[in-house]
């Protein structure tokens, strides 16, 4: 009789849980539906993409406007730019900040504390604010317009918060950790690669999706920095299909946001996995 009792229990649906449900589901679908209406837009002819009353679901699948994205001139000298800006972006702001954070993590030296405040103070600053500057004084160094300038533009940005999330996964490292791997010989580079390293994984797969996404979506600083169409980057090349001059082509546009979205997301699942196992590696046991 208790059993039985214990179960409808159990099985008795709270008021406030299902309200919670409800608003979550009314969020999660308020926060997809602009990619299902994308997604859908891209499939679609142009008659059904400019008719007045909305279409849910085409009538007639066509690949007419995948194709005319993929086979517009400059798309793959664009992909090439973006994919060459991105991979430097992620693998010089994932180095130094690795460096970086430990060293402000683990060392003590004079000066500590005012660069952190630099660091946080330039993470509040709107990119917007920092453009004409770093513009005028890449000018002068003559970057303006290589794939270099442009890389250094985006690690400005990216790594002080690369630093800042890397110190908090040193900090929460023990240092006895570090104290047992003296004892047992180890150098200050092997206690920094085969001790710390593992255990900040997490942080420093956390500052490389933020990386990749931030120097893959960059529309401004790639427009303002680079002189010439050969080395515009994807994201100028998103903006192309909407013109003064001969308005915009929905469903180009829409292709061409979904060709556009696949790289971020293949690299999120891809990366995730690495993610969790960092995250069950990193974990110290009691």
């Amino acid at each position: 009789m208790t059993t039985t009792t214990t179960i409808r229990r159990h099985r008795r649906v709270r008021p406030g849980r299902v309200v919670a449900t409800v608003i979550g589901i009314a969020f999660a679908l308020v926060w997809i539906f602009p990619v299902y209406w994308m997604v859908n837009t891209a499939f679609k002819p142009p008659y059904e993409v400019t008719t007045p009353t909305p279409q849910f679901w085409p009538h007639v699948f066509t690949l007419r406007n995948f194709h005319a994205a993929i086979f517009q001139s400059h798309f793959f000298g664009d992909l090439r730019n973006s994919i060459i800006v991105v991979f430097g972006t992620l693998i010089i702001s994932v180095i130094f900040g690795i460096f970086a954070s430990a060293a402000l993590s683990r060392f003590k030296f004079r000066g500590r504390r005012t660069i952190l405040v630099f660091i946080l103070g330039v993470q509040m600053l709107p990119g917007t604010a920092l453009l004409i500057p770093t513009f005028l004084v890449f000018n002068q160094l003559g970057l303006i317009g290589s794939y270099l300038g442009l890389i250094l533009a985006y690690v400005a940005s990216v790594l002080p918060f690369s630093i800042w999330v890397m110190r908090g996964f040193f900090l929460a490292i023990p240092y006895e950790l570090e104290e047992a791997a003296m004892i047992d010989g180890a150098s200050s580079w092997q206690i920094l690669f085969r001790v710390l390293f593992p255990l900040v994984t997490p942080g420093v797969i956390s500052t490389s999706i933020f990386a990749f996404v931030f120097a893959w979506n960059d529309y401004l600083t790639a427009y303002t920095f680079m002189k010439t169409q050969t080395m515009y980057t994807l994201p100028v090349w998103l903006a192309s299909f909407s013109t003064p001059t001969t308005g915009t082509d929905y469903g180009g546009q829409m292709a061409a946001s979904v060709i556009f979205s696949i790289p971020v997301v293949v690299f999120f699942l891809i990366i995730q996995r690495n993610l969790v196992s960092g995250m069950s590696a990193g974990a110290v046991k009691g």
